[in-house]
């Protein structure tokens, strides 16, 4: 590539003339004429007048002002090639970091959205919970209520004709025979020992026999170590039926004449039972068993 600068400077010392003449001779100032000769195009005032003084420099000392022209073309447009690819590149890089800027910046935003989203998760989860546990206390109780239905509508069925006759012959003999039955039975109370044993048994269901009752019964459930509910039928009627917490108790009477007694358990392992006042070891029958039917019928 020609080097227009050294070239015309070399030709205008083979000329013999010094910047000075050369000034005088083209009427370019010699900042200028400087200018060219170190190829610091930029100093001059623009293009036009970077290829006029080239032509004008080149004739004044005799040389074709073709060749420095284009080479001045070539140059610049090298130059510009450089600096359109040097622009692009920042241009590039800018435009990336502007995209990790606003990414950064959408999940930013997003953030607070996210957070809430997390929250409301969360307690609607606990809100299911809440929900589904009680669920699952409810459809227990309602089981075991159900439970105490059918064996209280089963024993009515089955003792009704006997439980009715029984209590016409019993209000009869009472009230004929008040004082003296009143005092035969305290004595034999006193002088007997009544006795519970094991009839049956069918999964959760036991039958029992009780021989010498009381002439009136009584049922005593004690709750110990969490809430039970319970519940005790006579002849197919029930009496009472409750939750009771760990610590509480509850005595039932039952009405004289009665010849079955039922009695549901809900959490058998937490719950004791008295009858007449003694207690009941109803447990020693399956102790692994948590609800329960006991069907106790009644022989003198």
């Amino acid at each position: 590539m020609v080097e227009i600068g050294k070239s015309l400077q070399a030709a205008r010392i083979e000329k013999g003339y010094t910047l000075d003449d050369l000034q005088q001779i083209t009427k370019i100032q010699k900042r200028y004429l400087i200018a060219i000769e170190d190829e610091r195009f930029e100093a001059l005032p623009g293009d036009f007048y970077v290829k006029a003084f080239i032509k004008q420099y080149a004739e004044c000392v005799d040389v074709d002002p073709t060749e420095f022209l284009s080479a001045f073309e070539s140059q610049k447009a090298t130059a510009s090639d450089v600096v359109e690819k040097t622009a692009k590149t920042r241009s590039e890089v800018t435009r990336e970091s502007i995209q990790k800027s606003n990414k950064a910046n959408r999940f930013l935003g997003y953030l607070p959205t996210i957070i809430v989203v997390a929250v409301v998760v969360v307690i609607l989860g606990s809100i299911y919970y809440v929900a589904w546990s009680k669920h699952q206390e409810d459809a227990q109780t309602q089981q075991i209520e159900s439970s105490s239905k059918v064996s209280v509508s089963s024993q009515k069925d089955s003792k009704s004709s006997s439980s009715s006759s029984s209590s016409s012959e019993s209000k009869k003999s009472s009230s004929k025979n008040s004082k003296k039955s009143s005092s035969s039975e305290t004595k034999k109370e006193k002088s007997s020992k009544s006795k519970i044993s094991l009839a049956s048994s069918s999964g959760s269901k036991f039958v029992y026999t009780m021989t010498k009752p009381a002439s009136t019964n009584t049922v005593k459930f004690a709750v110990d170590g969490s809430k039970a509910w319970s519940a005790v039928s006579s002849n197919g009627t029930q009496q009472w039926q409750g939750t009771l917490s760990s610590g509480e108790s509850h005595e039932v009477s039952l009405p004289s004449g009665t010849t079955a007694i039922t009695i549901n358990l809900g959490n058998s392992e937490a719950t004791t039972l008295t009858i007449n006042g003694k207690k009941f070891n109803y447990k020693k029958d399956n102790s692994s068993l948590t609800v329960r039917t006991i069907t106790i019928n009644l022989e003198d």
